[in-house]
């Protein structure tokens, strides 16, 4: 029987009622860290573009979401403190042998996450459960990378950015960051929004599905998604309240603007990335 055969035929079981923590047998916890291993040596993804549509991987979100339901919460040792979780951290070991670097102190990849080769993580930095983040990508200080989101490679992101993750409904698709793309410190992307690769987007933006890209290059507004090779940065566009009397001057909201890559833009990327050799 497949892994995927097997988290789906224990999921029917959980649903129904069951199994659960306490009653959990061995098998089902040995199913649940094969599904783990899987994740993290990225056999598995929480999602997979199909064509030109970034697609959840249900049955990935169900094993997570499993890994939660059928495990009990243990104290565990994290440097000198006691936490308690359902699932220790992930093993790092093998980290080092494939050219990506951790600062300690503060770094917390959680177990079933994908971390590819020549990766950068700088503390503090958190990636959570069913993640993926791709070759040659930087996650700065006091990011984080939410669950089930997608980092593609060579992508940067800057200090004090959030990934948001989407773990349920299992249907959605997560966020997801496409190769070469570079987000600047305090971005936020939120509720399975897609930047497209190569993208460059400007400090402090905040991307979801609810604020309106408007993309000048094709003359059009879009929802939920950034366009590859795109320079993007917030601006505050009239809102539909117009004047109120509790303020003069009419009311304003958030919205992106999307422009071409300027060759200035991609080279001051490229001297910033020649930092990271």
């Amino acid at each position: 029987m497949s892994l995927e055969s097997e988290i789906s035929t224990l999921w029917e079981r959980y649903e129904r009622d069951e199994v659960d923590a306490e009653g959990a047998t061995t098998d089902q916890l040995d199913t649940l860290d094969a599904f783990l291993d899987a994740l993290e040596a990225g056999e598995v993804r929480a999602a997979e573009k199909q064509s030109e549509e970034w697609e959840a991987n249900e049955w990935v979100k169900r094993g997570i979401l499993l890994n939660f339901g059928l495990r009990e919460t243990h104290p565990r040792t994290y440097g000198d403190v006691t936490y308690h979780d359902v699932l220790p951290l992930r093993d790092t070991a093998d980290l080092g042998k494939r050219g990506t670097r951790n600062t300690p102190d503060g770094t917390v990849i959680r177990r079933g996450a994908f971390i590819g080769a020549d990766a950068i993580l700088m503390s503090p930095a958190f990636v959570n459960v069913g993640a993926f983040v791709g070759s040659g990508t930087l996650i700065d200080s006091a990011d984080t990378v939410g669950s089930c989101a997608q980092i593609g490679s060579g992508v940067k992101l800057g200090a004090n950015t959030l990934i948001g993750g989407v773990l349920e409904p299992v249907e959605n698709a997560p966020v997801v960051i496409e190769d070469g793309v570079s987000l600047g410190a305090g971005c936020r992307v939120t509720s399975g929004f897609v930047v497209g690769e190569n993208s460059i987007v400007g400090e402090n933006t905040l991307l979801t599905p609810r604020i309106p890209v408007y993309d000048l290059v094709e003359e059009e507004i879009l929802y939920g998604e950034l366009p590859s090779e795109r320079r993007a940065f917030t601006r505050y566009v009239e809102s539909s309240l117009g004047d109120h009397d509790l303020f003069s001057g009419g009311a304003y909201k958030p919205a992106v603007v999307a422009l071409d890559v300027e060759d200035q833009t991609l080279d001051a990327t490229r001297r910033e990335e020649a930092l990271r050799e």
